[in-house]
């Protein structure tokens, strides 16, 4: 009597590691920068709220004040203690900076996204003191790289 064989022999399952290895090489880098961009947009809209509070004491003629002020909470993905930078507006120009870090990935740790608001009331973004491991594509739309 012949005996049958059942079950898949060691170079098969050889390949099919290998196949995994490789899809894992491949897909693990880029759900890393999947994950730094979608950290920075998410930081780049949070502190794009503020511009509202900003606008509104201009209009009434007080003064900024700090993110608190402006009813931003916290953020785990600030530094900071989880608060953006608002600084000085004077003649209605200033800044609003918020540095990365917290529970940032660390290829974002340390990287500013600032806003600044011209005498004109026009808003613009910009990407500050990127990290070494910074990426041009973590760059959120409507922002720039300086």
């Amino acid at each position: 009597m012949k005996a049958l064989q059942k079950g898949f022999t060691l170079i098969e399952l050889m390949i099919v590691i290998a196949i995994i290895g490789i899809l894992a090489a491949i897909a693990l880098p880029l759900y890393q920068d999947y994950i730094a961009r979608s950290q920075v947009t998410r930081v780049y809209g949070e502190i794009s709220t503020l511009r509202t509070g900003v606008e509104d004491r201009l209009t009434q003629g007080a003064s900024v004040g700090d993110a608190s002020a402006l009813g931003f909470t916290s953020s785990n993905l600030l530094n900071n203690s989880g608060r953006p930078v608002v600084g000085t507006f004077t003649a209605g120009a200033g800044t609003i900076t918020a540095t990365l870090g917290g529970n940032a990935t660390a290829a974002i740790t340390g990287t500013g996204i600032q806003l600044t608001r011209a005498t004109s009331g026009v808003w613009t973004c910009r990407i500050v003191t990127p990290s070494p491991g910074y990426k041009a594509k973590f760059t959120p739309a409507g922002c720039s790289n300086s």
